[in-house]
């Protein structure tokens, strides 16, 4: 497996009953109180550009054999699979709040909701479920109010800041504090692989100040950069008040690691979706 920083390994894997996710230390520190993880395309029962773990009902593959990789997935990272909730991902930054009446809602029953990028809640046994294949997965746990975040953040979600807009809605809903919230940003697109346009540029550059720039791309000629997401999305954190020492950034690139993860881009459009998990126990 390519790691960004060798030798200090962000990430930690798990492999459990032949599946294997990840989770993220900072969080596995509350893991008695919280569940997360983020899964790969290791220990599913999808085939050919789908294979193994496919966790999306939308990509051509058999529905059986999706609940099977979901109920692979709820054994390995430990919560019921019947109580999970799905996003509806559009590239928005709008953010739900989740109830015990959506519970269930995108594995056992359609979704009532259209839209919807991130989602909140406290309820205790749900599990929020959003979708990547290179795009950035944001968690958010609340320690002190039991509440947590799932958001997906392309890179339009992270130019209209959908982590900020997280953090400002269940600072509303649950009290949360920004500063006492434990973050994480996870496998997604590196900025090595991530080429894009002038037109996606100027958008960073509208929101984003001038000194951060060079952080967050570089010009490559003939129009084209690299956009640094991982960056750009601890910069919303930031400014939306969370800690330096309470965001932690992944070491893993899904386009650098088509064999472990799903990427859009490695695949040229061929390929599953994976997914990131997070609930209160």
């Amino acid at each position: 497996m390519k790691r960004k920083h060798p030798g200090r390994a962000c990430m930690r894997e798990h492999l459990e009953h032949g599946v294997l996710y990840f989770s993220f230390p900072l969080l596995d520190e509350m893991a008695g109180t919280f569940v997360h993880g983020f899964s790969s395309r290791v220990g599913g029962v999808s085939e050919r550009e789908l294979a193994a773990m496919n966790l999306s009902f939308s990509r051509g593959d058999d529905p059986e054999r999706v609940r099977t990789n979901f109920r692979r997935m709820a054994d390995a990272v430990g919560f019921d699979v019947e109580k999970m909730v799905f996003s509806y991902q559009t590239h928005t930054n709008h953010v739900r709040v989740v109830t015990e009446e959506d519970c269930g809602k995108g594995y056992l029953r359609e979704r009532d909701y259209q839209d919807v990028d991130g989602m909140v809640t406290d309820v205790p046994g749900l599990v929020l479920v959003t979708f990547y294949a290179d795009c950035v997965p944001l968690f958010f746990v609340d320690p002190v109010h039991r509440a947590v975040g799932l958001s997906h953040s392309g890179w339009r979600g992270t130019v209209s800041d959908i982590a900020g807009e997280t953090v400002h809605r269940m600072a509303k809903q649950y009290g949360t504090r920004p500063e006492e919230l434990l973050t994480a940003i996870g496998p997604s697109i590196c900025q090595d692989c991530y080429e894009v346009s002038e037109d996606v540029i100027g958008q960073v550059r509208l929101a984003y100040e001038e000194p951060l720039w060079p952080q967050l791309f570089t010009e490559k000629g003939n129009g084209k950069y690299q956009l640094n997401l991982w960056e750009a999305c601890r910069q919303n954190l930031l400014r939306a008040g969370v800690a330096p020492e309470h965001i932690q950034v992944t070491d893993l690139c899904t386009c650098c690691n088509p064999d472990i993860f799903f990427s859009h881009r490695a695949s040229h459009g061929k390929r599953g979706n994976l997914a990131a998990f997070l609930g209160v126990r």
